[in-house]
C-alpha cells in the first residue's frame, strides 16, 4: 500500500498527520505550501478540484484501484474503515456518536474558528462586528464541548476516536482565540490528555519547520485570501 498525503502544517493538515501516526501507517508526505500558492498547481488540482489541503492518494484503494480523496473528515473515515481501526467504531451507537462529533468539528469548530482567526488576525481591515460575532461563536462552541466532556472522557464516549483527533488541532494554542482553558476545565483535561499522546506529539511536528512565523506577507495574503482563490480553473 502506498499512501501519499498532500498537506501543510494547519489544523486540517495535522488531523491527518496525527491519525496516520496513531494508525502507524507509512506514507509519503507531499508538502503543499499554501502561502506560496502551491495549492493552485495543476498536479494538485488533478487530485482535489477544491484546492484545499489535505488530500490523499491511495495506490491500493477499493478493489485494488487507485483512489484520490479530499476533505479531511472523509479521509479520516476512509483510513479507519480501510484498516479496521477502532478509532472509528464499526457499528452501533458508538459509531454514530463518533460521526456526530466529527461532523460537529467539520461544520462548526473548523469553520467558525477559522473565521475568527481570519477577521482577528489576517483581515487587512479590522471589522469589530465580525470579530465580535466569531469570538462569541468560539466561546459558544467551547461551552458545547465543555458540557459534553464534563459527561464523557472523550467526544464519542469512553474511548478516544477520530472525533477527538479532528477537534484537537483546532483547540491548540487557545490564547490565539482569546480563550483561557482554565475556564473550561473539562476541555482542558481532554486537551492535555490528548496532547500527551506520543502519536499526537509526533503528528503536530510534521512539517513544523514550515510553520509560518511572524506577519503574513502580501504574497501569502493574496494566495490564501485574495482574488487568486476565486479564479476559474
Amino acid at each position: 500500500m502506498t499512501l501519499r498525503l498532500h498537506s501543510w502544517p494547519t489544523p486540517n493538515g495535522h488531523k491527518l498527520h496525527i491519525l496516520l501516526e496513531e494508525l502507524g501507517l507509512p506514507y509519503e508526505l507531499v508538502p503543499v505550501n499554501i502561502g506560496a500558492g502551491e495549492q493552485f498547481r495543476p498536479e494538485f488540482l488533478a487530485i482535489t478540484p477544491n484546492h484545499r489541503i489535505p488530500a490523499l492518494e491511495d495506490s491500493e484503494g477499493p478493489d485494488g484501484q487507485p483512489l484520490a480523496l479530499f476533505e479531511s473528515g472523509a479521509i479520516m473515515i476512509y483510513l479507519c474503515e480501510k484498516t479496521g481501526s477502532p478509532l472509528l467504531p464499526a457499528t452501533g451507537a458508538a459509531r454514530h456518536l463518533c460521526l456526530q462529533w466529527l461532523m460537529f468539528q467539520m461544520g462548526g469548530v473548523g469553520p467558525m474558528f477559522g473565521q475568527y482567526n481570519h477577521f482577528a488576525a489576517y483581515a487587512p481591515e479590522k471589522i469589530p462586528y465580525a470579530i465580535t460575532r466569531y469570538a462569541n461563536e468560539v466561546q459558544r462552541l467551547h461551552r458545547v464541548l465543555e458540557k459534553r466532556l464534563d459527561q464523557s472522557a472523550f467526544l464519542a464516549g469512553a474511548e478516544y476516536s477520530i472525533a477527538d483527533i479532528a477537534t484537537f488541532p483546532w483547540l491548540r494554542n487557545p490564547d490565539r482565540r482569546g480563550i483561557d482553558l482554565d475556564h473550561f476545565p473539562a476541555v482542558k483535561r481532554w486537551h492535555d490528555a490528548i496532547a500527551a499522546r506520543p502519536a499526537v506529539q509526533r503528528g503536530v511536528q510534521v512539517l513544523a519547520e514550515n510553520q509560518r512565523r511572524g506577519p503574513m506577507t502580501e504574497k501569502e495574503r493574496e494566495n490564501m485570501f485574495g482574488a487568486t482563490q476565486f479564479q476559474a480553473r
